[in-house]
């Protein structure tokens, strides 16, 4: 999970650096990318990716991680981009609240506390501008809803579909919803622009395969807080890339991220946790 974090964090630069392009135009050529890479995988792998039921958690995640890309990218495109990804991180939120009632998922009140920790570690790093249109606001939350709807299909395909049928069925989706909005409006690539393109498909594949094993080997509250990963991720190319700076303020922001993560991993796995503890102190008896 940590991994695929940090590849959709490398998307995100790569939709920052080609704005000249619509959003749904992207979502458009990243979905084309990942829907041929998928392809010749299922292929090689001799999967065939219409035999496997329940088809219909496989089409609502679809359709649901499609609407929440769009959504997702035309905030990028249209708020600043620390109010963008803050909104972007409220998905593991409605991860847990979602999973809770459609996966039965029980979630201890400490944990919550836990979530809303890293939450807190948001809002400090980046805050919200004043100029913010409330309708845009109100839709970088409907996209982070579907993208925990996403989240918890994926959990519920554990056990019964491959990894990769799963992956399939997001650009399968997604390219006849983005296909309409494109032919409206739309900008040819150029140069350079074209690299990237071929990049940000690429990435976002294999951060797809590895989040999509995540969610389908441990339970969604344990793993979702590790997607606010993504958004120090965020600061750290973003000062290195974009020349961004941020204040002191902002330092303080990603420890707290870093200690919600932190809890909630050791209280979820608080029993291996302390095997190990003990087993360190074995090695170190004179601590």
């Amino acid at each position: 999970m940590v991994l695929s974090t940090f590849l959709f964090a490398v998307m995100n630069v790569i939709v920052k650096y080609l704005h000249r392009l619509p959003s749904h135009e992207l979502v458009l050529f990243r979905s084309l990318v990942m829907f041929v890479i998928t392809a010749g995988m299922l292929y090689r792998a001799k999967l065939q990716p219409f035999r496997y039921q329940p088809r219909w958690i496989l089409i609502g995640r679809g359709v649901a991680g499609s609407l929440a890309l769009l959504i997702y990218f035309f905030t990028i495109q249209h708020l600043p981009l620390a109010s963008a990804v803050t909104l972007g991180y409220l998905s593991p939120i409605f991860t847990i609240i979602f999973a809770s009632f459609l996966l039965k998922e029980g979630m201890r009140w400490v944990q919550w506390v836990f979530f809303l920790v890293s939450f807190a570690g948001v809002v400090i790093m980046h805050g919200f501008e004043s100029a913010e249109d409330t309708p845009l606001v109100l839709l970088g939350v409907l996209g982070a809803a579907f993208s925990g709807l996403a989240y918890n299909a994926l959990r519920k395909s554990a056990g019964t579909v491959p990894t990769l049928v799963v992956v399939f069925f997001l650009p399968l989706c997604t390219i006849p919803l983005v296909i309409p909005f494109c032919l409206h409006n739309w900008i040819m690539p150029v140069g350079y622009e074209w690299l990237l393109i071929i990049a940000m498909g690429a990435v976002t594949q294999a951060a797809q395969i590895y989040m999509t094993k995540a969610y389908q080997l441990a339970k969604a509250g344990a793993i979702a807080n590790y997607a606010y990963l993504g958004v120090v991720y965020a600061l750290i190319l973003g000062y290195f890339i974009f020349d961004e700076r941020f204040a002191f303020i902002g330092v303080i922001g990603i420890g707290i991220v870093i200690l919600g993560i932190i809890l909630n991993y050791f209280y979820v796995n608080r029993v291996t946790s302390l095997k190990r503890f003990v087993v360190y102190f074995r090695w170190f008896p004179g601590l």
